[in-house]
């Protein structure tokens, strides 16, 4: 099936239009449900509850950018309205090493390490977690982030500086990532 054949078949309410959608985009979308969630099952919570989003505002679609794109953005936004909902994201920590380990770019670790750098980021608290995906991954503004989360600008800026040290404190740990370098490797790929 077609993307526009799928999108046309959901709207009328075909069930193998809507398998096929399901099929084809649930891996991915469960990629970016793990980042928010603490564990897989409620990756899965997340994932379905954005799907039942995903089937109802298809009509809404636009056709303007990436149809995939589209579904990603409900995803992200629903894994944010469980976190408010259940007020995870309010969670912080008091770093004790609150230091900026700096990195260098050449140090990025092997592709092989990926893998590790997902859990640590699991790892963090709910609160640095999310920041850190909506700024470094998908590539929202402090701004956005501020009022996605009904915080302050300062504080999504707060999150990301302690998300991002504690993470790579723990890549350090884990001797994924080599101590005192010159600068921040994920500072380098995250949006300004």
């Amino acid at each position: 099936m077609t993307e526009e054949a799928i999108i046309k078949g959901c709207i009328k309410n075909q069930a193998a239009a809507q398998r096929e959608l399901y099929l084809q985009y649930s891996p991915k979308m469960l990629a970016v449900c793990y980042r928010y969630a603490h564990n897989r099952e409620d990756a899965e919570d997340m994932l379905q509850e954005g799907f039942i989003k995903v089937f109802t505002q298809l009509s809404r679609f636009e056709h303007r950018g990436s149809f995939e794109g589209w579904i990603r953005k409900i995803m992200v936004h629903t894994c944010i309205n469980i976190l408010k909902k259940n007020k995870k994201f309010n969670e912080s920590v008091d770093l004790i090493h609150a230091h900026s380990v700096a990195l260098r770019e050449d140090n990025i670790p092997a592709l092989v390490q990926v893998k590790q750098i997902v859990e640590c980021i699991r790892l963090l608290p709910t609160g640095y977690r999310t920041v850190l995906n909506l700024f470094a991954i998908e590539g929202y503004s402090h701004r956005e982030i501020a009022q996605l989360l009904d915080i302050e600008e300062s504080t999504s800026r707060s999150q990301f500086t302690r998300a991002k040290a504690m993470l790579e404190e723990m890549l350090i740990q884990k001797k994924i990532l080599q101590p005192k370098q010159e600068s921040g490797w994920l500072a380098a790929s995250a949006p300004h």
